[in-house]
């Protein structure tokens, strides 16, 4: 009772009422404006999901989903049950559900990542089969076609051969009698043919008088010469009407055959209305999707900017007040809140909008706050806001309060331990306990405390203030210990002391403008109300003596009181301003932060551009430089080279080089020689060693590092401080009798190069004597890796050659250890 109590008292069916409006069909319209409030954490959580499927679906698809043709078809599918004949525009109204619901399938399996809806609707079947049926038999004017049966369709042309001859006769009469008629037209009455004649001329048209016109001047007759035709006519309406009920009697049965099923896509059309009437609502509020969070687990209830939804609608449609949000930001020890403060101040409306924003929760809504909305699901949301005077119950204020009270705490759970509570008005309510009592249940102690949600509006008014103060104060200190959390206003100054005797109570207060004696509706936290009882006594016109004794009644200490909480106000106040500045400045920072993180992104881009343009320009260098280098190798190729012509290449190749080859960096200068125990630096490895052994004549030498040795040569390395090692001195070569062989004749062409890949060392040595013999430069000759024993054979045929001064192994490009290049000495000639 209490909580059907709860949902008055919070205008919970004006909310339902406006939710309805965004409701599509007329089913979902119904079911929103009693919408039910669930009953366990999974089903809000199954809701939840749903509103926000919807409301990303709806995001993303133009039109949003559409329910057009949907129609509400209970009521037709309870007569099809009862094997009652539905009419052609049930029938109709059947078909145009079906396709909706079709519709919808279709564009909720073309969408992803909503897989709640998608489940929703796996088990949707719409009998296409059945629609098209029923469209077969059924115009859009919900009559039955002539197609609809091959004997209707007979029966339908008969009918009109019956009519046409039936005008025709009467045409016939008209123009034979027209001086009798009143009119030269032909009507209807009772489904027979008439024609209209004058009353004093009758005997002119003898027939059966169907109907007289108000003033008895004219008569409606139906000739005698058609009264056979009528009457066979009116034999074929009825085998009409016969056949065309037959064909709706069949549409019914397989209408009541699929009946389960058709309840059923009524059912989840119905939860998807439901779920975008919330989204659409949710969207319009500017409301944000909650998160249910657990108290014990210490997680903070977070309300930032929370307005009452009612409010918004009335300031949207009403042209009402500008809506003032609230912060509630509850820590998880907090069970008990106290809000005090001047009347009108906001502090009804803060326990309205909590209220409000937990029950929209449950059932799958967005709260109007902004993000993140963080709320506990509470099992029950119970309220006592208002009076509940009633003269023929003979309750005053005070017992009304008390009665409601009652009911909650019996609410909270039940018991066999009983509470009395004195009746401070003696006599109103002497009927529950006798001798001024009031009797009501409390739940056990050994209970576990409910996940409740408690609203209570002047808690412990309208009575004796010391009394009604000291049960206040028992009561929620009941509360603390049986409910999750209590939210109490009140103007009870001893109420605002609990917070600092039990860590579970918290203080609040409506902000009050000392300036213009009026509530600015803002909620602060942490510091009780002063009161303002006398300041805005004087400010609507009590004499100014009165309100001065008033305040020598006071006393000094409430006085005080009232200024310490004055001066916490404007500390408060003072904190607020330094924060928004301190936000300003923060806002200002990060704007800053994001131009400098823009500018600094479009640098990179363009380095990167610029690096792109350059490595272009380097591939199209390396293409026509390697373009050049081919001609090159194609004069070579053209004939025998000679000494000139390698001369020649040897010029142009260096012309190429000198053009293309990019200016080398310049050589850091050298500066220290590592010696024994030094600490040295790899740049390779990114690693730090240890010298083990003096650079030898090739600037090779010994390090450790961790566990490992290694051999590294010096242009590898450098000092801690970045130094490049001083270059090793290496010993003159003597001077060359013969002149090694000119840089052209390296290049290797088709003509000097020898494939011995499969071949047997004794057919490679015949072949090489062929190719040496010819040779006037540099051979490459290709054995390949194999056994290895290729390669000795020819090395060592190549160390016995008198005209082979040195070979040694290719450059790893032209094929490495697998290609041996031989210098074989010039012959001097005559040429």
């Amino acid at each position: 009772m209490i909580q059907s109590e709860t949902l008055e008292l919070l205008e919970w069916h004006r909310l339902c009422q406006h939710l309805s409006t965004f409701a599509a069909t007329k089913l979902g319209a119904i079911v929103a404006r009693a919408l039910l409030i669930p009953t366990t954490l999974e089903e809000s959580k199954e809701l939840l999901a749903q509103t926000k499927e919807v409301y990303q679906l709806e995001s993303l698809l133009t039109p949003g989903l559409s329910f057009e043709g949907i129609q509400d078809i209970g009521d037709s599918l309870e007569r099809a049950e009862l094997q009652g004949i539905l009419s052609g525009e049930e029938l109709l109204a059947i078909a145009t559900t079906l396709a909706g619901a079709r519709n919808l399938r279709r564009l909720i399996d073309n969408q992803e990542d909503i897989p709640i809806l998608a489940e929703l609707v796996a088990e949707l079947r719409t009998y296409p089969e059945l629609e098209q049926e029923i469209h077969r038999c059924i115009d859009e004017r919900s009559q039955v076609t002539n197609r609809a049966s091959q004997k209707l369709g007979e029966i339908r042309e008969d009918l009109r051969k019956s009519r046409g001859q039936i005008t025709q006769k009467l045409h016939n009469i008209i123009q034979a009698k027209s001086g009798a008629l009143q009119e030269p037209i032909i009507t209807q009455r009772g489904e027979r043919y008439v024609i209209p004649v004058k009353a004093p001329q009758k005997d002119a048209v003898p027939g059966v008088v169907h109907d007289t016109s108000t003033s008895g001047a004219t008569l409606y007759v139906e000739p005698n010469s058609i009264v056979s035709m009528g009457n066979q006519l009116r034999q074929a309406i009825r085998r009409e009407q016969a056949e065309e009920e037959a064909i709706r009697r069949n549409l019914t049965e397989q209408v009541a055959a699929v009946k389960p099923d058709l309840e059923k896509l009524l059912a989840i059309v119905t939860t998807l209305d439901i779920a975008t009437a919330k989204a659409r609502y949710s969207f319009w509020i500017g409301g944000n999707p909650p998160r249910f969070v657990n108290r014990q687990e210490q997680q903070i209830i977070t309300l930032r900017q929370l307005r009452h939804p009612l409010l918004v609608w009335q300031q949207q449609h009403e042209q009402g007040h500008p809506v003032i949000p609230v912060d509630l930001l509850i820590s998880p020890h907090i069970k008990v809140v106290t809000i005090t403060g001047p009347n009108t101040g906001g502090k009804t409306v803060t326990l309205k909008t909590l209220g409000l924003a937990a029950l929209m929760a449950k059932v799958g809504l967005f709260v109007p706050a902004r993000e993140p909305v963080e709320i506990p699901w509470f099992d029950q949301v119970l309220a006592d806001i208002g009076d509940e005077q009633s003269l023929q119950q003979s309750l005053s204020t005070f017992s009304g309060h008390i009665r409601r009270i009652s009911r909650i705490l019996n609410a909270l759970g039940t018991g066999d331990r009983r509470l009395g509570i004195r009746d401070w008005e003696m006599g109103e309510m002497r009927e529950n306990g006798g001798d001024g009592e009031v009797i009501f249940l409390m739940p056990n102690a050994q209970c576990p405390m409910p996940n409740s949600l408690v609203l209570l509006d002047e808690v412990g008014a309208g009575t004796d203030p010391v009394e009604g103060s000291a049960l206040a104060i028992a009561l929620l200190q009941y509360l603390a210990d049986h409910a999750q959390l209590t939210i109490a206003t009140t103007h009870f100054g001893e109420l605002k002391a609990l917070k600092y005797e039990d860590v579970r109570f918290e203080n609040a207060s409506v902000e009050f403008n000392d300036a213009t004696l009026s509530p600015t509706y803002r909620l602060l936290w942490g510091i009780p109300g002063r009161s303002n009882a006398l300041a805005i006594a004087l400010r609507l016109g009590l004499k100014p003596e009165v309100v001065e004794a008033a305040k020598s009644q006071v006393g000094e200490a409430t006085d005080e009181v009232n200024q310490v909480i004055a001066g916490l106000e404007a500390q408060r106040r003072s904190q607020e301003t330094k924060a928004a500045e301190a936000q300003e400045l923060l806002r200002q920072a990060e704007k800053l932060y994001k131009e400098v993180s823009q500018k600094a992104t479009a640098l990179q881009e363009r380095e990167k551009d610029l690096r792109a343009y350059q490595e272009v320009a380097v591939q199209e260098a390396i293409i026509q430089a390697k373009g050049q280098i081919a001609e090159v190798i194609r004069r070579l190729q053209q004939g025998k080279p000679t000494a000139q012509d390698a001369q020649q290449a040897t010029k142009a190749l260096s012309e190429i080089t000198e053009k293309y080859q990019p200016a080398p960096p310049p050589k850091p200068k050298p500066g220290f020689m590592p010696k024994v125990g030094d600490r040295i630096r790899i740049p390779k490895l990114g690693q730090t060693a240890e010298v083990l052994t003096a650079p030898d004549t090739d600037g090779e030498f010994s390090v450790r590092f961790g566990i490992m040795k290694m051999m590294v040569q010096l242009q590898d390395i450098e000092s801690l401080e970045g130094q490049k090692p001083e270059p090793t001195a290496k010993p003159k070569p003597a001077p060359a009798v013969i002149p090694p062989p000119a840089p052209a004749l390296a290049i290797r062409t088709s003509k000097n190069t020898v494939d011995l890949r499969g071949k047997r060392v004794a057919d490679a040595e015949y072949i090489l004597e062929k190719a040496i013999s010819e040779a006037d430069g540099p051979l490459w000759i290709i054995h390949g890796y194999g056994t290895g024993k290729l390669k000795q054979g020819v090395h060592a045929f190549l160390h016995k050659h008198p005209r082979v001064s040195h070979h040694e192994p290719a450059e790893q490009a032209d094929g490495g250890t697998g290609v041996t290049i031989a210098h074989v000495e010039q012959v001097t000639s005559d040429r």
